[in-house]
């Protein structure tokens, strides 16, 4: 195996942004399988160090690629663009407008304990989410349009916050 392979390449798929989850399962249980610690127990401290190092380079390969926002973060990196850096700040008003819009009806629900809104507006985050993760998949893998990615991505990085945040009021109206 070749330590400087891409994720894309360790686990023998094209470089896409569009991937078959499946195909990602067996190849990353094929190499767990080829590289655990486990099987490296009777043999040298230097073997061993490298099965860890192996073990640990599929994981986080594995955990990157199984991810959309970090998959599509991924597939930028390669193309040379830190979409999700603290540079990046820059989103269009009515996006920002439309997070207001989310944030405020959340910490209305939170504050109301309104189970039922939460539920909704998470319902509705996802379905938005699934529509940008799409539009992502397009911009990268049809047009190689990776402004357009770039953008894409950061807008869908708040996303995952605000659906983060709904499952944390969830999670504290559930504990009282």
């Amino acid at each position: 195996m070749n330590f400087n392979a891409t994720h894309f390449e360790l686990f023998g798929l094209p470089v896409a942004f569009r991937i078959d989850l499946d195909s990602l399962e067996s190849a990353y249980r094929k190499l767990q399988n080829e590289v655990h610690p486990d099987r490296f127990a009777a043999a040298g401290d230097a073997e061993k160090r490298l099965s860890m190092q192996w073990a640990t380079r599929v994981n986080e390969a594995f955990q990157t690629l199984k991810k959309p926002l970090a998959r599509g973060a991924y597939v930028l990196h390669l193309q040379g663009i830190e979409a999700l850096s603290e540079k990046q700040t820059a989103f269009p008003a009515a996006f920002l407008m439309q997070q207001m819009e989310w944030r405020e009806a959340i910490g209305e629900a939170r504050t109301a304990k309104n189970t039922h809104a939460l539920d909704n507006l998470l319902r509705d985050l996802r379905t938005e989410t699934k529509a940008m993760e799409q539009t992502l998949a397009l911009e990268l893998d049809e047009q190689k349009n990776y402004d357009a990615a770039a953008a894409t991505l950061r807008k869908l990085k708040f996303m995952h916050k605000l659906v983060e945040e709904i499952g944390d009021a969830q999670e504290e109206l559930d504990a009282t």
